[in-house]
């Protein structure tokens, strides 16, 4: 259907109308062109960030994640094991040029009321520590910075040992070489980023201001926080956040959000089954725009994000029957007596129905601790949203899985992007262009285990990559999201997808919106087959890029849904333009008083033959050195520097062809092909290209304004066949048998 455009597709289905109206259907005929409408004008909606519903009072929130202090310009790499070795060596402690301990490293733009003094931990107790009696989550007590959100992310780690020490490095302390210098890492956009800091930590009266520990004399919670300050470029850039992204940037995970208004059905076993896979859950309630963290009558406070840290079916025995009731416990990160009041609270009378063996494996304690139990009902009809981090596979150790759990989600990510005028095709309320944004197919083949419908949980994350670093450049978040498309079980639709697909095929699943944030995601079950998911920017022509993640219960299959690099067939508008390909001859009489004696010309003399021959289309600017090189450099088989006569007729076979296709798509007269052609032009000119490649060539031969010059586009030409030719001879002689051709092309010319 998708292959054969609007015309064939109308006529099918006013054919079957007739059948349909002779057999007095008119009711059923109805309702096949509503659903063809409804194809037609799907409608993606485009939604802004509602900062007001951002953890927890917050002046200035701010997108984390990035990969260098935006306060400070880009950042040096450092290596925490040479300075500490070359501290050690000088007899001095470390202190940070790139995150001093100045006012500029605590605020960038709202002062604070009274002046910090910044001390090393030595300071401040007589036996500092990194550790004290090990880690756990009541080390993480909140200061007077508004980062409760953070907080709560770093005490849903402390359960996990993996991960912990994946972040916070066992490899430093107080005791052995210490030299003021330790180290933390964090996720960022696919790879592990590791960042260095000194232990200076801002302090009011002696006492630390920001996030510290229960015990005077333990310090990692407080540096790491600094490490993730530096990160974002001060203290202040903290003040105000997702859960939900710290988990990300603690783990590597895919992260949801939950709606208590929007819940659906099976909500209780998706956190049981998220608890059983070592998942990371925080959950929040409104802040009263009138009252800072506010507390509400049952004991909870507004505007400030708790950690889920246990979700369990409890065994309950009343005087009438037993069963089970879905209970969940939760965490005050001000580890303090605030905590719900209600139902299966400390000391509250239903724990009288609980037997004394269920207790105790639950280990079950009514402290003023900040952490308590509630029923699942209370939990939704208390709280307002549910963030849940699903681990990926390498940061989940099957050890740590509570109650001898070892499921693990498959993952499969891609990183991408989109150029203006190739791949940024905008969503798909544009739909001439949407078909180029880049395609992914992911194939499910096994349903989830237990699954009553015999369908695959997947959940699909698009994640924009590094724009705070350029919001100097005046850039903020891009407003993304995605769609998901059911491939035809019979098959024989086009690489990538083309335009006549998507004019009558509905999406399947997609994000609940498009939005302006850092992360979009969605849970979906489908049916197993092949999908393709379709990430983008709302508008065409936004540039950007993109990290796309995808979560299933059994394995899935994820590539590229695009064509295969290499060589194709010449298009046949080309062969009728050059049926002659010989030189002419003037260009051999030229070529024969250029090369002289030896027979051969070199990259000048190349230069002004081509100069001439080609000069209609080169408006008197002439080859460049680069590409006159790039030619001979692309036949020079006995490496000699020059061209000999046959060398040189073939390269122009390739010239005449080449140009024949630049005056086919240079349709405006300017001399110039627009890029959003260029897929096209190759195509005629012989190469498959798929989208990550046209972006690379698009980025390196394209202009400003979104055109190629011919002088780019024979260059472009040249490095492909280069390369193309290149891949060929060694992968047959088994060099670069293990690399896809996409691949060689990365390591060589576009590296």
């Amino acid at each position: 259907m998708g292959q054969n455009g609007g015309a064939d597709f109308g006529a099918l289905l006013s054919g079957a109308g007739r059948q349909i109206l002779n057999q007095g259907g008119q009711a059923l005929l109805n309702y096949g062109a509503q659903a063809l409408g409804n194809i037609i004008n799907e409608v993606f909606q485009k939604k802004e960030a509602e900062h007001k519903r951002v953890l927890p009072s917050i002046k200035n929130y701010k997108v984390l994640g990035e990969t260098r202090p935006s306060s400070f310009g880009p950042a040096t790499y450092q290596d925490f094991k040479e300075i500490r070795s070359r501290c050690l060596s000088e007899g001095r402690l470390f202190e940070d040029p790139e995150f001093p301990a100045t006012d500029r490293s605590l605020y960038y733009k709202e002062r604070l009321d009274r002046p910090l003094t910044w001390l090393r931990p030595g300071e401040i107790s007589e036996d500092p520590q990194l550790f004290v009696e090990g880690y756990s989550r009541f080390d993480v007590q909140q200061g007077e910075l508004g980062d409760c959100w953070l907080l709560a992310a770093v005490a849903n780690l402390t359960l996990h040992r993996k991960l912990f020490f994946q972040v916070v490095p066992d490899d430093q302390s107080f005791d052995e070489e210490y030299a003021g210098v330790f180290h933390f890492r964090f996720w960022q956009y696919g790879r592990w980023v590791d960042v260095v800091v000194d232990d200076r930590l801002p302090t009011y009266r002696g006492k630390l201001v920001f996030l510290h520990s229960s015990e005077r004399n333990e310090f990692w919670s407080a540096l790491l926080e600094k490490a993730y300050a530096k990160l974002h470029g001060s203290y202040e850039a903290l003040k105000g956040g997702s859960t939900c992204e710290a988990m990300e940037d603690f783990t590597g995970g895919v992260t949801e959000m939950y709606e208590m208004t929007e819940l659906p059905p099976n909500f209780y076993t998706i956190l049981l089954k998220a608890y059983e896979r070592n998942s990371l859950m925080g959950c929040s309630i409104e802040p009263d725009p009138n009252v800072l963290e506010a507390e509400t009558p049952v004991g909870l406070i507004r505007g400030h994000a708790y950690s889920v840290t246990r979700v369990k079916y409890v065994d309950i025995e009343t005087p009438g029957r037993a069963g089970k009731i879905p209970l969940l416990r939760l965490r005050n990160p001000w580890g303090n007596e605030a905590e719900w009041n209600g139902p299966w609270s400390d000391k509250s009378p239903e724990w009288r129905f609980i037997p004394q063996s269920e207790k105790e494996e639950l280990g079950l304690t009514f402290d003023d601790d900040g952490e308590f139990w509630m029923a699942f009902k209370d939990f939704t009809s208390n709280f307002d949203r549910v963030e849940i981090c699903n681990l990926n596979p390498d940061s989940l150790d099957p050890e740590e899985c509570p109650e001898g759990c070892t499921k693990k989600w498959e993952m499969s990510v891609f990183e991408g992007e989109w150029v203006r005028g190739v791949t940024a095709g905008g969503c798909r309320n544009y739909l001439e262009s949407f078909w180029k944004n880049p395609q992914y197919t992911v194939t499910l083949k096994d349903p989830d285990e237990d699954d009553a419908e015999n369908k695959c949980t997947i959940i699909v994350a698009l994640m924009q990559k590094n724009r705070r670093s350029q919001r100097h450049q005046g850039l903020e978040c891009l407003t993304i999201g995605f769609a998901v498309y059911r491939l035809p079980d019979y098959g024989h639709v086009p690489k990538p997808l083309d335009v006549n697909f998507f004019k009558y095929n509905a999406s399947v699943g997609r994000s609940q919106a498009f939005i302006n944030l850092r992360e979009v995601s969605a849970r979906f079950k489908f049916e197993p087959g092949s999908y393709v998911i379709v990430p983008s920017t709302f508008e065409p022509d936004e540039e950007g890029e993109f990290l796309l993640r995808v979560f299933s219960e059994k394995t899935n299959n994820m590539t590229e849904n695009d064509e295969e690099v290499g060589m194709g067939d010449v298009d046949d508008r080309v062969k009728e333009i050059t049926p002659n390909p010989e030189p002419a001859d003037p260009v051999r009489e030229f070529f024969t008083r250029l090369a002289g004696s030896d027979g051969e010309v070199d990259w000048q003399e190349l230069k002004e033959i081509l100069d001439y021959a080609m000069r209609e289309e080169l408006k008197g600017q002439g080859f460049s050195k680069e590409v006159c090189r790039s030619m001979v450099a692309m036949l020079d088989k006995d490496n000699s520097g020059g061209l000999g006569f046959e060398e040189f007729k073939s390269l122009w076979i390739d010239l005449r062809n080449w140009r024949a296709v630049f005056r086919l798509y240079d349709v405006e007269g300017r001399g110039a092909i627009p890029a959003h052609s260029l897929r096209d032009a190759l195509h005629s000119a012989g190469y498959t290209v798929n989208a990550h490649v046209l972006n690379v060539l698009a980025h390196r031969y394209g202009s400003s304004d979104g055109y190629i010059q011919f002088d780019d586009f024979i260059m472009c030409s040249v490095r492909l066949k280069t390369m193309i030719d290149a891949f060929q001879g060694r992968s047959s002689g088994g060099d670069y048998a293990t690399f896809s051709l996409d691949e060689w092309l990365n390591r060589t010319v576009y590296s």
